[in-house]
């Protein structure tokens, strides 16, 4: 999660949601619990997790086609 460089796939978003859903449970139960030093490591896994998440919608509304249009040749 915490990887920049780490691109995940389109297909694997329903499981990373799964994972974001799932650190969140932790983290209140974490909380509920008084673990300070565990809530701080599986927020930054959050947001990894949330990051990870908004590069996919970014990749999902970009267009993967550009049109270049044709080159123009300059007349002798």
């Amino acid at each position: 999660m915490r990887c920049p460089l780490l691109r995940q796939e389109p297909g694997r978003r329903p499981r990373l949601l799964e994972v974001r859903d799932n650190l969140i449970a932790r983290i209140d139960e974490a909380r509920r619990r008084g673990w300070l030093g565990e809530v701080e490591g599986l927020q930054i896994n959050l947001a990894g997790a949330r990051q990870k998440l908004a590069q996919l919608d970014q990749i999902a509304t970009r267009s993967t086609t550009i049109e270049l249009g044709m080159p123009s040749r300059p007349q002798p």
